[in-house]
């Protein structure tokens, strides 16, 4: 791709006006590329080696646009912490949509690009730490078979922001399946106008769920296929400890992705009622409430849809609120199956679920870390070794776990390979996170590419990840996360 050579399209555009505004991202003063992600080019077929590194730099910073495109801030709304917000991208862009060889639409999104009309008094920029910290997440999930944006590139703008203290400015490069939102259907919503309504419901059917155009009843379809597609995604979220930490209805995108690394964190002692998020006060995202705030921001998105759902508002009401009850049993069908896999179980009975809850009802009492519990009960010694499994409640425990593995139809290998495929050997620790993060301020980035290293294959093991897969030391707990902003 040379520095002509380049066309992004703008479906999004083609959407009534109401929901964007179109603009450029606001020139930084001295840019340089902290990290460029050739895997993710590569795979997306974004290959920017043939342009100049004058020109490439010039493009992510958003200081080239080329010609033909037409950047635009998406306008939404949202819920936060269950206050409902008018919101939209007050620091970011959309540079345009790139087809991938696979045919899949991609948003290329900068964040940390300038002010937008949305911008709400902020200043629309972003400091260096954050779009790291949503750089090495986003991709640590990615590796862990967790839907979510990914990050192409990262870089400085030569300019400072001032949050606390000042700080080096950035911006990132995101990638994603779209950014349409909960909270954009809010919006639409707001207006009352059934036809801008009808518009976002077929821009979001024809660019996700385009089977669902063979139903009759599109609305409702898409209604059932979303709250499908978010119960598979918590579910995955669950299964490797992780806490969003800000699941406002403007951070659930309709894609199915994981979006927005703000404040999030992945657990080491298993606690359900764990937060990290520093502006989470009352424990709202907590990590076992997840479920619980996906199935209420669905309702919020069932609400916007009701004057396409039926003209009759009290039919409307009757189906919004049936779909919307299935959510529980098809979670928690979905967890059980998530967890029987963590523990190499593939029949499911009443038994076997009873292993997975008392399993964590033990690790709860016994403050045992999430990841690595699972990790020992795949490691052949029999039953594990350390000071935490010698107690008597874990060791009745484990006898039945042994003895339900007799029972299953598989060979112990296809149990064990269950296990390997559910469990990760190593995931972003807090505390590793921010030890790369605060060498990177001090413009030293190998502990960040050291970690990115380390993330890259989290299904394998190996004695080289033993730094990154142990809990952290007292001194080294991370008590909060920060959103960035």
């Amino acid at each position: 791709m040379t520095d002509t050579d380049f066309h992004l399209e703008s479906t999004y555009s083609r959407l009534p006006e109401v929901f964007f505004s179109k603009l450029s991202p606001t020139p930084v003063s001295d840019p340089e590329i902290v990290i460029f992600n050739d895997k993710l080019a590569c795979e997306i077929g974004w290959d920017l080696s043939d342009m100049s590194e004058d020109s490439r730099v010039a493009l992510l910073a958003g200081n080239l646009i080329p010609d033909g495109t037409e950047p635009l801030a998406q306008a939404y709304a949202g819920h936060q912490f269950g206050h409902f917000t008018m919101l939209g991208d007050g620091r970011a862009i959309l540079l345009g949509e790139h087809l991938a060889p696979s045919g899949q639409r991609l948003d290329i999104q900068f964040k940390g690009s300038g002010r937008t009309p949305y911008s709400r008094g902020g200043d629309g920029r972003a400091a260096l730490g954050p779009m790291l910290r949503e750089y090495v997440i986003s991709e640590a999930m990615h590796a862990l078979k967790i839907p979510t944006t990914r990050s192409l590139a990262v870089v400085t703008t030569g300019e400072k922001v001032y949050r606390e203290t000042e700080l080096p400015g950035a911006i990132l490069t995101r990638i994603a399946s779209s950014h349409i939102r909960v909270g954009t259907f809010q919006y639409a919503a707001l207006h009352e106008d059934k036809a801008i309504m009808k518009a976002l419901v077929d821009y979001l059917i024809d660019r996700h769920f385009p089977l669902i155009k063979e139903k009759e009843d599109q609305p409702l379809a898409l209604l059932e296929a979303i709250i499908e597609q978010q119960a598979d995604l918590i579910t995955h979220w669950m299964r490797v400890g992780f806490i969003h930490g800000v699941m406002n209805t403007d951070n659930m995108a309709l894609s199915g992705e994981t979006i927005d690394y703000g404040p999030c964190a992945f657990m080491d002692t298993f606690g359900p009622d764990t937060v990290f998020s520093s502006i989470d006060h009352g424990g709202r995202y907590a990590y076992a409430n997840q479920p619980n705030l996906a199935q209420w921001n669905l309702a919020r998105l069932a609400e916007c849809l009701l004057p396409v759902l039926d003209e009759k508002i009290d039919k409307a009401k009757a189906m919004a609120e049936d779909v919307l009850r299935s959510f529980d049993a098809l979670f928690q069908g979905k967890w059980f199956t998530m967890m029987r896999s963590k523990l190499g179980l593939h029949k499911e009975n009443t038994d076997n679920n009873d292993l997975a809850t008392d399993l964590l009802d033990w690790m709860h009492e016994s403050e045992a870390d999430f990841t690595n519990t699972f990790l020992d009960l795949m490691k052949e010694q029999t039953p594990p070794k350390g000071a935490a499994y010698n107690d008597e409640k874990f060791k009745q425990w484990h006898a039945r776990w042994e003895s339900q593995l007799e029972k299953e139809d598989q060979p112990f290998e296809s149990c064990l390979a269950l296990m390997q495929n559910s469990n990760p050997t190593v995931i972003p620790r807090n505390h590793k996170v921010e030890e790369a993060l605060q060498a990177a301020d001090k413009d030293d980035l190998q502990p960040f590419h050291e970690l990115l290293s380390a993330l890259d294959k989290p299904y394998e093991n190996g004695d080289q990840l033993k730094p990154y897969q142990s809990p952290p030391k007292p001194d080294e707990k991370v008590q909060q996360t920060f959103c960035g902003t």
